[in-house]
C-alpha cells in the first residue's frame, strides 16, 4: 500500500533543503527547487510538531511526512514533494511542449466533450461542475457531503461502474488514494488539483491524466497564500497544466531511446579508440 508514497519520496534528492514554508488558510506552501502547493486539510489534528524547524531541514526528511496519519504533517510532506517535482522545467520535459501552450482551463472543462453520455464520478466537491453535469451522468463523492453529493463510503459501490473518475490529489494525504485506484481500475482516471505531483510515477499506478498546477511567479504566490487567498492562485502566479499518460510515457521512452543511442555511440567510440591504441602497441 505504501509503494506509491515510497516512490514519491525517493524522487526527492537528499541534498536539497527547505527554503520556505507557509501553512496558510487554504494552501500549504513549501519552497525548495520550486514552489510546491497543497490544499490545507479541512480535518485532522492541526498541530504541527515540526513548527519552527521546517525551514532549513532536508526536503526529503519533510517529504517522508506524507506517510503521517496527521493530515497536516502529510500535507507538508506532499508540498515538499511538489516543491521538487512541479517545476516548470520538469513539466515541460514531461509533456514535451512549453507551458505557454497549455490551455488555462480546469480538467472538468477540458474533458467536457469526452465524457458526454458517460458515467462520471468526481471525488471531492470542486467548484463549477455544472457544465460537466449537463454532459454526463455525474456522481460527486465527498467526505463532507453537500446536497446532492454521496458520502465517500459509496465509492465501494459506485467506482467499479464508472467510465471516468476525477480524483482530488488530496487523497494522497488522507491515504485513500490506493483503494480509490483499485476501485477505479476500469475507468479513465484523472488526478486533479494543485496538490497533484506532476510525475510519471503516477502513470504506473493507473492514473491516465495529471491535472495540476505549476507556480511560475513564486513571490506572488507566496503573498497570496500568506494573505489567505484561495482560487486567486490561478490568477496570480499559478498555471494550470495537464499531462496525459500517453504524452508522459512517450516523452520518457523517447528520452530513454536517445540516452541508449548515445551510450551505444560512446561505446563504439571507445572501442575504436581502444583498437587504435592496440595498433600502436
Amino acid at each position: 500500500m505504501w509503494e506509491v508514497y515510497d516512490e514519491l519520496i525517493a524522487a526527492v534528492p537528499p541534498d536539497l533543503e527547505v527554503e520556505d514554508c507557509i501553512v496558510g488558510l487554504n494552501w500549504i506552501l513549501v519552497r525548495s527547487r520550486a514552489t510546491g502547493l497543497v490544499m490545507t486539510p479541512l480535518e485532522g489534528h492541526p498541530r504541527i510538531k515540526l513548527a519552527g524547524e521546517i525551514k532549513g531541514m532536508p526536503v526529503r526528511d519533510l517529504a517522508e511526512y506524507i506517510k503521517s496519519w496527521n493530515n497536516f504533517e502529510a500535507a507538508l510532506g506532499l508540498a515538499a514533494i511538489n516543491s521538487v517535482l512541479n517545476t516548470p522545467e520538469q513539466v515541460e520535459s514531461l509533456c514535451g511542449r512549453p507551458l505557454s501552450s497549455q490551455p488555462q482551463m480546469n480538467a472538468f472543462t477540458c474533458f467536457q466533450e469526452q465524457v458526454r453520455g458517460k458515467k462520471v464520478t468526481v471525488i471531492g466537491h470542486f467548484p463549477d461542475l455544472d457544465p460537466l453535469a449537463r454532459n454526463c451522468k455525474l456522481t460527486i463523492l465527498e467526505r463532507r457531503p453537500r446536497e446532492g453529493d454521496l458520502p465517500d463510503p459509496a465509492c465501494e459501490y459506485i467506482l467499479p461502474e464508472q467510465d471516468y473518475v476525477f480524483i482530488t490529489a488530496t487523497t494522497l494525504i488522507n491515504k485513500t488514494f490506493p483503494r480509490l485506484m483499485e476501485l477505479s481500475c476500469r475507468a479513465r482516471v484523472i488526478l486533479v488539483g494543485p496538490s497533484t505531483p506532476m510525475t510519471p510515477v503516477l502513470f504506473h499506478y493507473g492514473i491516465d491524466t495529471l491535472a495540476g498546477t505549476v507556480v511560475v511567479e513564486p513571490k506572488l504566490i507566496r503573498r497570496v497564500v500568506q494573505e489567505g487567498g484561495c482560487l486567486e492562485i490561478f490568477k496570480r502566479g499559478g498555471r494550470m497544466v495537464q499531462v496525459s499518460r500517453d504524452e508522459g510515457l512517450a516523452v520518457a521512452l523517447s528520452r530513454q531511446s536517445r540516452e541508449q543511442a548515445v551510450q551505444v555511440m560512446m561505446g563504439r567510440r571507445f572501442s575504436a579508440i581502444g583498437a587504435g591504441q592496440e595498433n600502436f602497441a
